[in-house]
């Protein structure tokens, strides 16, 4: 592409931290009830990722203008945000705030942070972190502020268009959710209700770590969380014995933040203690039924309100067992599985329709902008500032 080889043709890049060139600062702790209580319209962003990181909206707002929030703990430490406007952040969560806006571009830092900011996480004590003073030695390349405007730009378009698929993406799946509530709605006198341990079992059968590899090993990190796409594991245990599952076995996600995770199995595998895997066993039921019903939101309620535990809550596999199943005819559990699944295929299918097209333009725009961020000659002055950087801490 002449435009972009035009663009980083001659540039000079100054390289500094990103303590150098930013000021650092935490959120501030705010708790369920605090903003319940404080409901407004300001939003407030916290560690998670889903929803733009919010977690709620208040009467008031810590924040006013441009800024990069980053997340500090947890599973999505190192992910990074673009905020513009009113907002407040909590304990959890950074913020960043450029100290000369004529040095360095917002949307250019964030692009880089994107690329450079989870290489920095670090994993110790079994909890992900990315606090201030990690974050602070990352290399950042600085071009000219014009340089830099441009490259946002270019990241901008392929950003807006993926933004625009995804949420028409977003809304097939509201559309499938109505559809798949209207289905599988049934008055308590309308058919037979059994509980979950009525038709179906937790497997017991084992399997050993030589008959596992990553096409067939299922952790909660790579379980299909809510039929968006089964990714390939990237660890695979080297001994002992695992918890086996079949073809039709229905797999869930049993530690949070992972419970609404569900697979449905079309192979031979095995797994992990924070996997649940259920077998059905009434040939009354047809286990892609069931699965439709345990994937719905409220049996994701039910699992979350019954799990046990403080820091790390799992699923309360007692309780899970006596969750009630509506059971209609087999004819007519087989006409909602052929409706939902041809709708389920259309709107999540990783092969098919949006989803594919949104995962090309995703690899697309990570394409063009580690191209465009990539500096080769000169990023190894970055890296040796990261060294120096070390070495001085």
């Amino acid at each position: 592409m002449s435009t972009i080889k035009e663009i980083l043709k001659g540039v000079e890049v100054v390289w500094k931290t990103l303590g150098e060139v930013v000021d650092l600062s935490r959120g501030r702790v705010m708790s369920k009830e605090y903003l319940a209580e404080n409901a407004g319209i300001y939003p407030v962003y916290s560690s998670q990722t889903a929803n733009n990181g919010e977690i709620g909206k208040i009467t008031t707002f810590d924040y006013d203008g441009e800024f990069i929030t980053w997340t500090t703990d947890g599973a999505n430490a190192g992910t990074v945000f673009y905020r513009m406007g009113k907002f407040s952040i909590t304990n959890v969560c950074g913020l960043i705030k450029v100290k000369d806006v004529k040095e360095l571009n917002y949307k250019f830092l964030f692009y880089w942070l994107s690329i450079e900011a989870k290489k920095h996480v670090y994993f110790g004590m079994g909890n992900p972190k990315l606090m201030s003073n990690q974050i602070a030695k990352i290399p950042i390349p600085i071009p000219h502020i014009s340089v830099q405007i441009e490259i946002a730009r270019i990241l901008d378009s392929f950003s807006e268009l993926t933004a625009e698929l995804t949420a028409e993406l977003t809304a097939r799946k509201k559309q499938y959710i109505y559809y798949r509530e209207q289905l599988l709605s049934f008055k308590q006198n309308e058919v037979e209700w059994k509980k979950l341990a009525e038709i179906a079992e937790y497997s017991s059968e084992r399997i050993n770590a030589n008959e596992l590899d990553k096409n067939n090993y299922v952790g909660v990190d790579n379980l299909l969380q809510n039929r968006e796409g089964k990714t390939i594991s990237a660890y695979v245990p080297q001994s002992g014995r695992h918890t086996k599952y079949n073809v039709n076995d229905i797999l869930i996600g049993n530690i949070r933040p992972y419970l609404k995770k569900i697979w449905y199995s079309d192979r031979i595998g095995g797994t992990n203690g924070d996997v649940l895997v259920i077998h059905l066993k009434d040939k009354n039921v047809i286990s892609r039924y069931l699965f439709q019903i345990l994937a719905a939101d409220d049996f994701f309620e039910y699992n979350v309100r019954h799990s046990k535990g403080a820091k790390m809550p799992r699923g309360n596999k007692n309780k899970i067992m006596e969750y009630k199943i509506p059971i209609p005819s087999l004819e007519e559990q087989a006409r909602i599985v052929s409706i939902l699944d041809k709708f389920d295929t259309l709107t999540n299918s990783i092969s098919e329709g949006l989803p594919k097209e949104i995962e090309l333009r995703k690899k697309q725009y990570e394409y063009y902008r580690d191209l465009l961020l990539t500096f080769p000659s000169l990023r190894a002055k970055g890296e040796a500032i990261q060294e120096t950087s070390k070495k001085n801490n």
